[in-house]
């Protein structure tokens, strides 16, 4: 994990929905010192902005799975309106998306957003864009630019955008498609600089996660913005998992990104819940709530692990907000090493389960119990942690995995599957807690 890149810091909101800082470590204008604040989340409302009613209720869904910022698309007038009675109800800084008219970006700036979104392929225009700029700076509202892989290619002149596809599919494809990211992002940022404005961050994307990762690594190269990070039109939740974090985690981990969005063509829940255990798993940010674990399941199985591992993901997300380890092993093979470092923990054997709390044993239950006992322990154990009188992750004892002829029941054919021959070999079978 490399050290984060410093950046300026740009703030988004108000003081009734709160602020959120992005990027920092480089000092401000007026010299003082900032310190570099949390990779954010962010993720877009799927509904028209002007069903008022619809869009606040998405707003506030997204914001409670742990949205911190929220972008509203804004294409027509009646969107900017809307804006007026949108904001004042929901609790998260809103962002309006404008693409094909500077006179959306003004409307939304009067309608008291928190910040404004450009994307310098659809709107060039030198003086549109020092309009927006000074609406903006008047009052102290960040302004994202931010350029689309689909939407940098000129589509008006046809003699240019030959040109330039000739370029973007000719034998470089990544290199060509870089410079006009680039080129664009300077020849825009100069209208940004010569009004004096710097509260900006920086996106560059695409639906080709290995282009994203290039084009973020070259610019922060060049600009010392915070930068947005996203894979664009990533496609449906199933396969854009993978192409978005497999940018994005590499990016973070090379100390690339200041704020995220993971894009699906799904419920934008799925964006904010996914992005969040992005964070959590690179250590970016501190986990809410349960961490699950579970194996993924072989021959040796003897419970329903698929529904159990299901319905207690359910049932914690819904109850435990601390943020406790919790596995659900199905066998004795690897069982008893994540009982060890887990907060609570079972492993299953013939149609049962043995609970751990810490390290220590507190159940043997048959599989119908499990869910209910797994539930009431970290309920319990969660209480424990409130009170102060117990730590997350303080390991008591070692576990002695069990004979699998026994306590478990694994079964004999089983064992002899595994050509252990006769009982007292068994009785001398070490375990594996890999």
């Amino acid at each position: 994990m490399q050290p984060r890149r410093p950046t300026r810091q740009i703030t988004i909101g108000d003081s009734r929905v709160g602020f959120i800082r992005i990027g920092g470590g480089l000092p401000n204008r007026d010299g003082t010192p900032t310190t570099p604040a949390p990779v954010s989340v962010q993720t877009m409302t799927s509904g028209y902005t002007h069903e008022i009613d619809k869009c606040v209720a998405e707003i506030q869904k997204l914001s409670t799975a742990g949205a911190q910022v929220v972008r509203v698309a804004v294409p027509e007038k009646k969107d900017t309106e809307a804006l007026r009675h949108i904001i004042p109800q929901v609790n998260v800084p809103i962002v309006a998306d404008v693409h094909f008219h500077f006179q959306r970006a003004l409307e939304a700036v009067e309608s008291g957003v928190h910040k404004i979104r450009l994307n310098p392929g659809n709107i060039n225009d030198r003086k549109q864009v020092i309009d927006v700029i000074q609406a903006c700076k008047a009052r102290n509202l960040p302004i994202r630019v931010g350029v689309n892989e689909g939407s940098i290619i000129e589509r008006k002149d046809k003699q240019k955008r030959q040109k330039e596809l000739g370029a973007v599919f000719s034998d470089h494809k990544h290199g060509y498609l870089l410079a006009i990211m680039i080129a664009k992002l300077e020849e825009y940022l100069d209208i940004f600089y010569e009004q004096d404005f710097y509260d900006i961050a920086i996106s560059a994307k695409s639906m080709d996660c290995s282009l994203v990762i290039d084009a973020y690594t070259e610019i922060s190269k060049r600009f010392d913005h915070p930068l947005h990070l996203g894979v664009t039109h990533a496609g449906p939740k199933e396969t854009g998992t993978i192409r978005s974090v497999v940018a994005l985690g590499g990016l973070l981990l090379n100390g690339i990104g200041d704020t995220i969005r993971i894009s699906y063509a799904n419920d934008p829940i799925f964006e904010v819940q996914d992005g969040l255990e992005l964070l959590y798993c690179l250590g970016l940010k501190e986990r809410v709530g349960v961490d699950l674990i579970a194996c993924p399941t072989c021959g040796r199985i003897q419970v329903d692990l698929f529904t159990l591992i299901q319905d207690v993901r359910k049932a914690l997300a819904e109850k435990v907000t601390v943020p406790m380890k919790v596995a659900v092993m199905g066998c004795i093979v690897n069982g008893p090493g994540e009982a060890e470092g887990a907060d609570v923990a079972v492993f299953a054997g013939d149609r049962r389960g043995i609970i751990y709390v810490q390290g220590e044993r507190v159940a043997n239950v048959p599989e119908e119990e499990i869910l209910g006992r797994l539930l009431t322990e970290c309920l319990q154990f969660q209480d424990r942690v409130k009170r102060g009188e117990a730590k997350l992750g303080e390991k008591k004892v070692e576990i002695t995995p069990p004979d699998p002829l026994g306590q478990l029941g694994s079964g004999w054919e089983k064992m002899a599957a595994e050509k252990i021959q006769t009982k007292p070999q068994v009785a001398k079978l070490t375990v594996s807690r890999s």
